[in-house]
């Protein structure tokens, strides 16, 4: 066959033909006797079997290769190909996205387009400052996509700079919370516990419905925010983990602080007085110390008489601690005069 014919029934253009023949791909088998040239049955084959190799990714020079070398071992061939095809789809994917934020901040013209994709830019820095300017600029200046805030949130490890992203992120304007969300079921920890603490910053009834979500989670640590946030909101449901942190000593303080003015309420603090006496009986020694420390800030009777109780405990810190504590309260009732059943399971627990 002719080259024009070749070309015909191979789609591959004469021009390009030439160019397989100079690089010795592919030479034709014969000529006529006006010099054209003519390709065999053969010919043809190859030229598909270049065209096959190409589609795959290979170039012209790892086609030869494969085509003539006699040992050659398509595996470790195959095997970069991948890996590069990999890394092409992950560049393409990672500039979809950016092209993705910047359209979703609205910019009215160029000088927008620049200054979006010089905090995006910034926010993806190796520098801990250069990332920190770029959070607390992103409310005053150009908008960064909330997303593009979520993602620098859920992977920043300096705690200065992920304060600035989660101050930015609460007043972004636009609503994270679903992201952030997300990255509550990560299955690595650290974002896990990222996402709770920025989701423990956003205002909103979506962002405590989620924290209410994250009480029943697994993780502890995620729980322990949701619990701190949700405390400082007076949602109820966040005292059963916060006495779980008095007694396992996590946030101590800050859990107690929060079961303070969740006991600013009447009846709740009947119960969060209650619940944290029912710990005394099996908790160890220290833990009865933070028990008792929280029970000074409950407001209710039950926890001024568990505290007189405790006044007695032969356990001489829980009785200095729980003394001092009544001193504070002006409360001098002594505990006969008293009706609790935290004596009994304090001693029980006191030492000997």
């Amino acid at each position: 066959m002719l080259i024009g014919e070749v070309a015909r029934r191979s789609g591959v253009s004469a021009r390009m033909l030439r160019h397989y023949e100079s690089l010795g791909l592919v030479r034709p088998s014969g000529r006529t006797g006006s010099g054209y040239r003519e390709y065999s049955r053969d010919d043809v084959r190859r030229i598909f079997h270049i065209e096959s190799l190409r589609s795959l990714g290979l170039s012209l020079r790892e086609i030869g290769r494969a085509l003539d070398e006699p040992g050659f071992a398509p595996s470790a061939l195959v095997d970069d190909l991948v890996r590069r095809t990999r890394e092409r789809i992950a560049a393409e994917t990672e500039l979809l996205t950016r092209l993705g934020r910047i359209d979703a901040a609205g910019p009215a013209d160029w000088e927008d387009v620049l200054q979006v994709v010089a905090l995006l830019q910034a926010l993806g820095s190796k520098s801990p400052d250069a990332r920190q300017r770029a959070a607390l600029s992103s409310v005053h200046e150009a908008a960064v996509p909330v997303a593009a805030l979520v993602e620098a949130v859920l992977s920043e490890t300096d705690p200065h700079v992920a304060g600035a992203l989660r101050w930015a992120l609460a007043r972004s304007g636009d609503d994270g919370t679903a992201l952030l969300a997300e990255g509550l079921g990560s299955p690595v920890a650290a974002v896990r516990r990222r996402a709770a603490q920025a989701l423990a910053e956003l205002p909103g009834d979506e962002a405590a419905a989620r924290l209410r979500h994250a009480l029943e989670g697994p993780d502890t640590v995620v729980r322990g925010y949701a619990a701190l946030a949700l405390g400082a909101r007076g949602v109820a449901e966040a005292v059963p983990t916060l006495v779980d942190m008095v007694v396992e000593g996590r946030n101590d303080t800050d859990a107690a602080d929060a079961l303070s003015v969740l006991a600013g309420d009447t009846s709740a603090a009947d119960r969060i007085a209650a619940l944290l006496v029912g710990r005394l009986g099996d908790a160890p020694p220290a833990a009865r110390g933070r028990l008792t420390q929280a029970l000074a800030g409950i407001p209710s009777p039950g926890a001024s008489a568990a505290l007189a109780e405790l006044a007695e405990d032969t356990d001489r810190a829980v009785a200095l601690t729980a003394t001092y504590l009544l001193g504070l309260r002006g409360d001098r009732a002594r505990p006969a005069e008293k009706t609790s059943t935290a004596a009994p399971r304090a001693r029980k627990n006191a030492r000997p």
